[in-house]
């Protein structure tokens, strides 16, 4: 994340491995906790300051500032790992953010890669065209595991700039919870080496149904790659 972002900041076993009881988890999927309204569950690290505001309001007000980049996550775990379980400077208050199931949808229609990438569009002039027309970049970093370990699939995160950190603030949060105190209790199983009591806590977060041509725009993989040989 750059200087100027502001700061804010899986299905898994009980050790954060790979794969699932259905098979192994496609190196790119979007996974999150989904309601049966179509509600998404994302999480971002704040500042006590912004973290008590927003909880306040309901949404997220002063010292919140929408001029600059704000960063949603789906994985509860990639935000424990980014935000050090919530202790690191300005990312103490960890928030659990439900957006209606189209803002999320929106995000991803309007979508662009933080980086060019060869495999996804076809020359770098095309990847410009969009990321200029685009108010919303995707990055897909190594999800983690209990001990922060990077796995061998990725997690989604998802910048928000300009006209889509409005529709984010404005029109797309439906609910807004304190998770911290959850992540404090789960750091607390894992530093006791109890896994099973930690994974008990972690929210089921699920595969987002992605279409294949919007897949293929932000570079997420639907199927898992198949074994060699």
């Amino acid at each position: 994340m750059s200087p100027s972002v502001q700061n804010e900041t899986g299905e898994t076993g009980e050790t954060g491995e790979t794969g699932s009881a259905d098979g192994p988890v496609p190196y790119r999927q979007i996974r999150a906790r989904q309601g049966d309204d179509g509600r998404v569950t994302v999480y971002q690290a704040y500042a006590p300051a912004i973290a008590d505001a927003a909880l306040a309001a309901g949404r997220f007000v002063a010292p919140f500032k929408r001029v600059r980049m704000t960063w949603i996550k789906p994985s509860l775990l990639w935000m424990a790992y980014r935000s050090g379980w919530a202790t690191k400077p300005d990312q103490e208050r960890v928030l659990a953010i439900e957006i209606t199931g189209a803002g999320f949808a929106w995000a991803l229609e309007h979508a662009c890669l933080s980086h060019f990438e060869a495999g996804t569009y076809p020359d770098h002039a095309t990847w410009e065209a969009r990321k200029s027309a685009s108010p919303v970049r995707i990055q897909w970093d190594p999800e983690r595991g209990l001990h922060h370990e990077p796995l061998d699939h990725r997690a989604i995160q998802i910048g928000l700039s300009g006209s889509a950190v409005d529709r984010y603030v404005d029109d797309w949060i439906v609910g807004l919870t304190d998770v911290t105190d959850l992540l404090h209790r789960i750091h607390a199983h894992v530093r006791a080496r109890q896994l099973d009591e930690a994974g008990a806590l972690l929210p089921e977060e699920t595969p987002y149904p992605l279409p294949e041509a919007l897949a293929a725009t932000i570079g997420a993989t639907l199927h898992p790659s198949p074994s060699p040989g």
